[in-house]
Order: C-alpha cells, then sequence, then structure tokens
C-alpha cells in the first residue's frame, strides 16, 4: 500500500563534487538504501537540477536536488505488546529510551521483538509511516535515546535534519586504556573486506566524524563523551577501536575481555558481568518538526553501566596510595 509523495529537497555540497549522482543521494539522504535511491533516479523520482538523469551524473556541487518520496505502508512488522521506556510523545515525535538488547528492525535473526514492533502496538498509525516512524537507529546493544516520527511531516523533517547533520547525538562510553585528552576522529567508514557484519575504516569509505573527550579516567580505562558529527553504522565503535581505545565489552571490534594487572577477583567479576559493549545514546536534540523550536532530551546511564562505574572507581581507590 502507498501514501501520497513526499518531497525532500538539497543542494548537492561542493566536497561531493565530482561523485555520482547516486553516491551524492546517498550521503545526503542516509536513512534511505542505495538501491532505493537509485530506483527513484530511474524512475524520474530524483531530479538534479530539474532534470532526469543517470545515477552515473557526476554531480560538480551546488546543483539542486528534489526526492519525490513515495511513502510505503509498513506491512512487514506487526504490531507486539512490548515495553516502551517512552520519555516524550505529541502528535508529531516519540522520544523513547531503548534498552540494550533490544533490536530497532525486524531482519534476518530477529523477526519479532524488535523497537518496531513495540511502536506498532503503541500506536497502529505508524504503520502509515516509512520503517514505522523510525529515522535513525541504535545497534542492538548500545542503550539510549531515539526520536520516531508519528506523521509525514515529521518524517520528512526529522531525515532533512539527519541529511543536514542537524540532530545533535551525544553518547557516554566507556573504553580500554587510560586517555589523557579529547580529540576528533576523521575517518571514513565502509564495510568490512572480509567480514559483512562489521564496518572498518577504509579511504572509499563514506565520511564519519566523531568529537570526543574524557569524563573519568580509570587505571586501564576511561569514561568518555562522544559526538556525532555524521551517522554511519558502528561509528563510534570503530572509530574508538580505530584510535586504539575499543569500547569495554565490544567484542567485534575490542577483542577478548582485557584486564587490569592486580585485580580483585571482585573487579573480574564486574567486568565478567557486562555482557555487551559499553554505549548509552545519553542526549539528544532536534528541532520539532511542528514548531521549528529547538527540543532536547537526557537520559540516565542503565543500571549495568552505572554498575561498571562503581566498580572501576572501587578499583581505582583500592590501588591508589
Amino acid at each position: 500500500m502507498t501514501e501520497p509523495e513526499s518531497s525532500l529537497h538539497a543542494a548537492v555540497p561542493v566536497e561531493l563534487a565530482g561523485r555520482r549522482f547516486d553516491q551524492a543521494l546517498a550521503e545526503l539522504f542516509p536513512d534511505y538504501s542505495r538501491s532505493r535511491l537509485t530506483a527513484w533516479i530511474k524512475s524520474g523520482a530524483a531530479l538534479l537540477d530539474g532534470a532526469i538523469v543517470a545515477p552515473r551524473t557526476i554531480v560538480h556541487g551546488g546543483e539542486a536536488i528534489a526526492l519525490s518520496v513515495r511513502m510505503e505502508r509498513e506491512i512487514g512488522a506487526v504490531a507486539q505488546d512490548i515495553a516502551l521506556d517512552i520519555r516524550y510523545e505529541d502528535a508529531d515525535v516519540i522520544v523513547v529510551n531503548k534498552p540494550a538488547g533490544l533490536v530497532v528492525h525486524p531482519g534476518a535473526g530477529n523477526p519479532d521483538g524488535t523497537l518496531q514492533n513495540a511502536l506498532l502496538h503503541h500506536d497502529p498509525s505508524l504503520a502509515e509511516i516509512p520503517r514505522g516512524g523510525i529515522v535513525h537507529r541504535l545497534d542492538k546493544d548500545t542503550s539510549g535515546l531515539m526520536v520516531v516520527a508519528r506523521t509525514l511531516r515529521a518524517h520528512t523533517s526529522l531525515v532533512e535534519q539527519l541529511s543536514a547533520r542537524a540532530v545533535h547525538r551525544q553518547y557516554a562510553a566507556i573504553v580500554y586504556g587510560s586517555m589523557i585528552a579529547g580529540g576528533r576522529v576523521d575517518a571514513p567508514i565502509g564495510r568490512h573486506l572480509h567480514d559483512r557484519l562489521r564496518q572498518a575504516v577504509r579511504e572509499d569509505g563514506r565520511d564519519a566524524v566523531t568529537h570526543y573527550r574524557v569524563r573519568e579516567r580509570f587505571r586501564a580505562m576511561t569514561l568518555v563523551e562522544c559526538r556525532l558529527e555524521t551517522g554511519r553504522t558502528h561509528q563510534i565503535r570503530v572509530h574508538m577501536a580505530h584510535v586504539r581505545h575499543p569500547l569495554v565489552g565490544d567484542t567485534q571490534y575490542g577483542g577478548l575481555l582485557k584486564l587490569p594487572k592486580g585485580a580483585s577477583p571482585e573487579f573480574v567479576a564486574a567486568l565478567r558481568a557486562f555482557r555487551r559493549h559499553a554505549l548509552h545514546a545519553e542526549r539528544l536534540e532536534f528541532l520539532h518538526p511542528a514548531t521549528g523550536k529547538t527540543i532536547a532530551f537526557e537520559v540516565e546511564r542503565p543500571a549495568d553501566m552505572e554498575a561498571l562505574l562503581v566498580a572501576l572507581r572501587e578499583d581505582m581507590v583500592g590501588h591508589s596510595g
């Protein structure tokens, strides 16, 4: 089932000069798959300076892009009565605190029991919105804030804000190593050459920028604040591993559990009890789709992450002096 079209507009930034039209679209509208964007180009739903062009057309920067998105009814997911921690909702948006362990979208290996299934139960009208209103995602084992669109207007606005990097997302992460200072990671990310489930820093990847600063240092780990300038898959996890400070608990990018020298049995038990990567989306800020006013939300760190921080502080005290 399809719904009326929604129009999205953007200008090709100068830094994309020399790229193909389909590649530029993928950069500007990351919420949509490349195959879908290519299909829209071929059907005339994506125009470059008002003209229908081929996906391989080279852009020069400054061109106007008009994208007519025909919304499809979300019929692949079913409504399921799954508890939601909703921190805010009105007629246009829902802000939800996703727990670690909850998958965002149904997919291979997770046909149901996802955030999307829960949202459809909470508000059946989300079936009329692309992807059930979900405009960005968190990894299964990442906890924290997400915004969901309840109307086509809100969906269009939030996708455009994400494309324009106008949605501010801040995370708390516990990483290996005692970091001295914060910094900025500017390293393109693409799919790993040999492992399709992983991402990697690649010269031919999509641009990715993460800012981080130190909040609290421990003996062999650090609590850091990370802010996303872009929103690539696994971005913080890949970038922190790239600067040799992988997230605690991240077996995909950080390897096996690393224990500091002289760790007490209690501290070792606390580390082993933490069974996910230590990443939490603690702050979310965006322009309200209806009012245009900036709204911001913050959420406390979950109990498992707090317990790990308590253990880290106790370990520091036990080895001081």
